[in-house]
């Protein structure tokens, strides 16, 4: 089969959910000029058209790009569908507690996009993103490696926010990644997190300052529980997680072979098999090209092993 059969051209973005993640991530697209068509698909249809219809309006301010409210047939061809859509996280209710509800919803959504488009990946965003990535893989039948969760893109983003915060520098210029799950579990990559090559504590000794680990602890928490603060404050996320979505498209459609944080399945890691959780991960116009196999310390594979054990957990609790 060609390349051309392969991926179809103009470029087209399916997004099924139309909620706030997913109108988030069309705009991002739309703006950035990525795709040439984004089609948007969600069971309340006039939501979908409404966002749609608003999106059109902000073709001329940005590059061309032809934007609809569609059903899964219009997946056919897509390079890629982004999975938004799910029950939404409620204040108070941590990601593991909407697993059941999801799967369901994944039940009726995933085995549609897959007839449609056997050919494409499928970017999941909706939570618990790695446990219902890893229901998506099962549902779809596809390559795992063309199976993705946002995983802890966030996270790492949000954790080199804080990073340069304290820093003083470029969120760009700091070198830092959160992997395993995309929850309470999930674990900072301190032993390798750098600033321009410099470890954190050497960069503070080079620079006459001084390297606080309880700054970084604390740091680190607020990493991890930034969704429960900006959800208690304005009920849910979507501008940042809406930009890492696009960022993960962008590296497949250029074919970048980007290391970002996503979910993917993990075989034989540090002992870890058949589970999805977040480690640096090359990514390509196949999708997953491959891990990163990162030098951890002791005590950071036994986070990520203990991250692990809790998503197998919650899987094997689902019907697949």
């Amino acid at each position: 089969m060609s390349n051309e059969n392969l991926h179809p051209h103009p470029t087209r973005v399916a997004i099924v959910g139309a909620g706030n993640v997913g109108a988030t991530c069309a705009y991002a697209l739309l703006m950035s000029g990525r795709a040439a068509e984004i089609v948007l698909i969600d069971a309340n249809k006039a939501r979908a058209e409404g966002e749609a219809m608003d999106l059109n309006h902000a073709v001329p301010f940005g590059a061309p790009c032809r934007v609809w409210a569609g059903d899964y047939a219009d997946c056919a061809g897509a390079a890629v569908t982004v999975i938004t859509a799910g029950a939404a996280q409620k204040p108070g209710e941590t990601r593991l507690d909407l697993v059941k509800k999801n799967t369901a919803i994944f039940k009726s959504i995933v085995p549609q996009v897959a007839q449609h488009n056997p050919n494409g990946i499928i970017l999941v965003a909706t939570n618990p993103v790695d446990v219902l990535s890893y229901v998506a893989w099962k549902l779809s039948g596809l390559p795992a490696a063309r199976v993705i969760g946002s995983g802890t893109i966030l996270d790492t983003a949000r954790f080199r926010y804080l990073l340069s915060q304290h820093f003083g520098v470029d969120p760009r210029s700091v070198h830092a990644f959160i992997i395993g799950e995309h929850g309470d579990s999930e674990v900072p990559v301190w032993s390798l997190a750098n600033i321009a090559g410099m470890r954190l504590a050497d960069f503070c000794c080079l620079q006459d300052a001084q390297y606080d680990q309880a700054k970084m602890d604390q740091i680190f928490v607020q990493t991890r529980d930034a969704a429960y603060e900006i959800i208690q404050r304005k009920g849910a996320t979507f501008y940042a997680i809406g930009a890492g979505l696009m960022r993960i498209v962008e590296a497949i459609l250029r074919d970048q072979s980007t290391v970002l944080s996503v979910s993917s399945l993990i075989d034989r890691y540090y002992g870890i098999d058949d589970v999805y959780l977040s480690l640096p991960t090359v990514i390509d116009r196949g999708g997953v090209e491959g891990l990163l196999r990162l030098q951890l310390e002791e005590m950071e594979i036994v986070g990520l092993r203990r991250s692990a054990d809790v998503l197998k957990s919650t899987i094997a609790q689902l019907e697949l």
